[in-house]
């Protein structure tokens, strides 16, 4: 009895932690910002660490992390993000960090303006009229525990 009782509770275990992963997975896939399959409009998420600049990837050096496929410049790329992709993804499920922050919104992004703060990519909304990276320039301050807090309600 006690070896079935004990086959039970790791059976149970094995079924709650995979319905766990399901559930954070399928929400990845419906609350972070995707184009066609895509995150981050198919930039690569490591060159902004490594290189500073958003580049391109390439659609056969896709990888998925948790349902949300990334495409890379360069395989090391690629093999970087797969050690760690935490480290690499940006902030706020790829959403401007600034309209996160000021009106708790999901606002679409130019990958090409962000910053990197504390080993996080943000990303911002840029348009030939506004820029939000100057507005969360000004104000980081408060707009990053907002963003923080509405990121979280979204996030759940």
């Amino acid at each position: 009895m006690k070896k079935f009782t004990t086959i039970f509770t790791t059976v149970f275990a094995v079924l709650l932690l995979n319905s766990t992963a399901f559930a954070q997975q399928a929400t990845r896939t419906t609350q972070f910002n995707i184009e066609k399959g895509v995150a981050l409009q198919g930039y690569d998420p490591v060159t902004y660490f490594t290189q500073n600049k958003a580049i391109k990837g390439k659609k056969e050096l896709a990888v998925a992390a948790e349902g949300v496929t990334y495409y890379f410049a360069t395989a090391e790329d690629k093999e970087l993000f797969k050690k760690d992709y935490k480290k690499y993804e940006p902030q706020y499920g790829g959403w401007c960090a600034y309209a996160m922050g000021a009106t708790s919104e999901k606002v679409e992004i130019d990958p090409e303006t962000f910053k990197i703060v504390a080993g996080k990519l943000f990303l911002f909304y840029h348009s030939w009229t506004n820029n939000t990276l100057t507005k969360w320039n000004k104000d980081e301050a408060n707009l990053k525990p907002k963003a923080d807090a509405s990121w979280n309600k979204i996030f759940k």
